[in-house]
């Protein structure tokens, strides 16, 4: 079996109702990885951008999914460079941001936090604040089309390989009060350890500002005992190598008791990690492991264009892998909203004025 045999379509086996109709929420996804195709090849029109291998938009979809299933971290960030090549205008990141909400709500995402780097969008002359203003505003535009049945926050990403992160973090913490929820670091792990950034996780907690880490994912148990004990990780951006302090019988050792005993929330990507090489299928994924030794496990798409899914189809993946039922997607959902970078009472009332009753109705239906 091959990895594309793996990432097949949540279509085949179709998308159970029950699962679409369940309230959801994401933590770990990334603006830049779920566009839509037509949206892509129009603003590639737009701005003279003639590097996209297709113009069909159903193949373009299936370009991206297929240029990703390399089994390698670093090819895997390749596909971005189209993505990032059309969002340099201000009207071009509104939109996009404004049609990540509106999908993520006709998911049934009620919650989500989307990152993006704002250094990867200044080639057109637009400033960070600028980038910020656009995508903030394509937010709140996406969650007035949708009804005001999702909330989006962002997560402002500096690059692993680059020197502004310290920037992007004070940039966080100059828009925190204007939809920027935190702060986070992403690209290529092996040889840009966490630690390279502890001024900008410095200049975070002086600022009481929140942030997550990508560790775990193509590096193992060091990158999140740098991630959490050396820069103070809040969250985990992946972490399924955590793992690797666990030992077979199932006991955990010292790092891996810290991160499950403090709460320390991982936002795994089971077809991101697929893709990437972090596990091999679905069936054999370590989410399972983790959520039964009691780590604070959230379920997350990454790269709904990337990875071809959407948080339906995770639910499904795992619906077909380890025969979850609501009760379980209530937990990863609950999960998810405790540890978001979001103020206690609005915590609160989506648990339990939304989560919790749609989920006690799905239950009492089945």
């Amino acid at each position: 079996m091959n990895l594309s045999d793996n990432l097949a379509p949540a279509s085949a086996p179709a998308i159970a109702e029950w699962v679409r109709l369940a309230p959801k929420a994401v933590l770990h996804d990334h603006l830049d990885g779920g566009l839509r195709p037509a949206t892509i090849i129009e603003l590639a029109r737009e701005c003279g951008y003639t590097g996209l291998p297709t113009e069909d938009p159903a193949a373009l979809g299936t370009w991206f999914r297929d240029a990703a299933d390399s089994g390698s971290l670093e090819r895997y960030l390749e596909t971005f460079a189209h993505t990032c090549a059309v969002m340099q205008t201000r009207e071009a990141l509104f939109r996009v941001a404004a049609e990540c909400a509106e999908d993520l709500a006709a998911d049934g995402v009620v919650y989500a936090e989307v990152r993006y780097a704002p250094e990867q969008h200044l080639e057109a002359g637009l400033t960070l604040d600028e980038v910020v203003a656009a995508v903030n505003e394509g937010f709140r535009e996406g969650e007035r089309r949708a009804g005001g049945r999702i909330t989006v926050g962002t997560l402002l990403t500096g690059m692993r390989h680059t020197d502004r992160s310290l920037e992007i973090a004070e940039l966080t913490v100059a828009h925190r009060d204007h939809g920027v929820a935190g702060f986070d670091i992403a690209g290529g792990e092996i040889g840009n350890p966490p630690a390279r950034h502890l001024p900008a996780f410095q200049h975070l907690k002086r600022h009481n500002c929140h942030f997550t880490i990508h560790a775990g994912e193509a590096v193992g148990a060091e990158s999140i005992h740098e991630a959490v004990q050396v820069c103070g990780a809040e969250r985990i951006g992946h972490g399924v190598r955590i793992t690797d302090d666990i030992a077979e019988d199932g006991t955990l050792g010292h790092l891996a008791a810290y991160v499950r005993d403090n709460r320390i929330a991982l936002e795994v990507c089971p077809t991101s990690n697929l893709q990437t090489g972090a596990a091999k299928d679905y069936a054999s994924h370590p989410i399972d492991l983790l959520r039964r030794a009691g780590f604070r496990v959230t379920l997350n798409t990454d790269n709904r264009l990337v990875s071809g899914t959407t948080m339906s189809r995770e639910f499904q993946h795992m619906v077909d892998a380890f025969g979850y039922g609501p009760e379980v997607f209530e937990e990863f959902t609950v999960a998810a909203l405790e540890a978001a970078f979001l103020p206690l009472p609005e915590r609160r009332r989506l648990i339990d004025q939304v989560v919790r009753p749609a989920y006690a109705a799905l239950v009492a239906s089945r």
